[in-house]
């Protein structure tokens, strides 16, 4: 297995056209996509802001924004990464 980026965890904007099935068929046809979660966090009268999860093996970063760009949406922010073979998840400490 590819050690490369293996989870992206995206904050983006995009209008209400394309609606996010759509959106999430869109992405995960992407080559190296396994699996996209999408989750509506916030609606205006133009646009949605979207929480959207990649998972895969090998992930290609500039691909994926590149499609995302192409279907009308923007990346506002990259809210978590996960690179190598495996899925490390976070933990609880006790300054949380």
């Amino acid at each position: 297995m590819a050690k490369g980026l293996i989870r992206i965890v995206l904050d983006i904007l995009k209008p209400h056209e394309p609606i996010i099935p759509s959106f999430a068929k869109y992405l995960s046809e992407i080559n190296g996509v396994d699996g996209v979660n999408m989750t509506l966090m916030e609606i205006d009268k133009e646009t949605e802001n979207i929480k959207v999860t990649i998972q895969g093996n090998d992930l290609d970063f500039d691909e994926i924004s590149k499609a995302i760009k192409e279907y009308g949406g923007s990346i506002h922010s990259v809210d978590e990464v996960v690179a190598g073979t495996k899925l490390v998840e976070e933990v609880t400490t006790p300054q949380d």
